[in-house]
């Protein structure tokens, strides 16, 4: 058998195994979806513009959806919708889910764009470990790019393996004909699972403005201070965090939990990492002087916070 014939033995067979689990998202199908468990679909959360949205299945049997987690800094949603009569997507049999994922890898994505039927389509990682912006700028780490080409409408669908199995979900169109797709690694199928059971992860916040090291830089050389890496706090929200611990506008974050601070993702990821009420140090340059503060976290949303310095 040529590798043509291979090709389309194998599209077939994935479309066979996959296609039942496809889903469009939205009334005009904006994008897809994976059933991933009864009454489970997962989808990107850019795909949603309210906490409810149709779910169209491969049959054309619509319904509508409710969210029952949703992580927009990973652009993740899983949505709880009446999945009878259709199928359920498999991840890989490994167990850390990105072990078969090397440049080269073949790979089909699936879609059921605008509602109109499923289609999978041929191509292979072309890189893995990658990041991009998501929803609200979020930098979004661990993603692999591949070549099967996608129509308008298939981010949140399905990217498989040659025998149908959930390598990841597609999520960001590069252009020129690459496109991203989320690592479906035990740490992903967990989020998702969490997500099923309606567990959204509170998220800490500062409670600031930044500005990056160029920014800071070009302003503390306007007044003959020396450079410094670092984020320059432009905004301090009334009662934050921040605002209790004694920052204030001006200073010059270098360091969080004993880590340096070169962008604003290098405090995103550390915020990230915390649990509300947890404390992280912070080091800060105020002029010519430095000092630590230690600021006690809230999750967004939560008007209690103390601090110490």
């Amino acid at each position: 058998m040529g590798a043509l014939e291979e090709i389309a033995t194998a599209s077939a067979k994935v479309s066979e195994r996959v296609g039942g689990s496809v889903v469009a998202i939205g009334r005009s199908g904006r994008g897809a979806g994976i059933v991933i468990g009864d009454s489970l679909v997962v989808t990107n959360a850019h795909n949603l513009r309210d906490r409810t949205t149709t779910v169209t299945f491969a049959d054309g049997r619509q319904v509508q959806g409710e969210a029952a987690g949703i992580a927009a800094e990973a652009d993740l949603v899983v949505l709880r919708a009446d999945t009878e009569g259709a199928s359920v997507a498999q991840w890989t049999h490994t167990g850390d889910g990105d072990s078969d994922l090397r440049a080269g890898t073949p790979v089909f994505a699936l879609a059921n764009p605008q509602g109109r039927g499923v289609r999978a389509t041929f191509g292979t990682i072309t890189a893995v470990d990658q990041q991009f912006r998501g929803p609200g700028g979020r930098r979004i780490t661990g993603a692999f790019e591949h070549t099967a080409p996608l129509s308008r409408g298939s981010s949140g669908g399905p990217v498989t393996d040659t025998e149908g199995r959930l390598l990841g979900i597609n999520t960001n169109r590069l252009g020129e004909g690459f496109y991203l797709a989320l690592t479906g690694d035990q740490a992903l199928r967990d989020r998702i699972a969490a997500l099923g059971r309606g567990e959204t992860r509170p998220r800490v916040q500062l409670g600031v403005g930044l500005a990056p090291s160029v920014v800071a830089n070009r302003l503390r050389a306007a007044v003959g201070l020396a450079e410094r890496d670092g984020l320059l706090v432009q905004r301090v929200a009334e009662s934050s965090p921040a605002a209790l611990a004694g920052i204030q506008r001006g200073d010059l974050l270098v360091e969080a939990g004993g880590e340096p601070l070169g962008s604003p993702d290098d405090l995103l990821d550390r915020l990230d990492a915390i649990e509300p009420g947890a404390t992280l140090e912070l080091r800060i340059v105020r002029g010519s002087s430095e000092r630590s503060v230690v600021v006690q976290l809230h999750s967004e949303g939560d008007g209690g916070a103390t601090a110490s310095q």
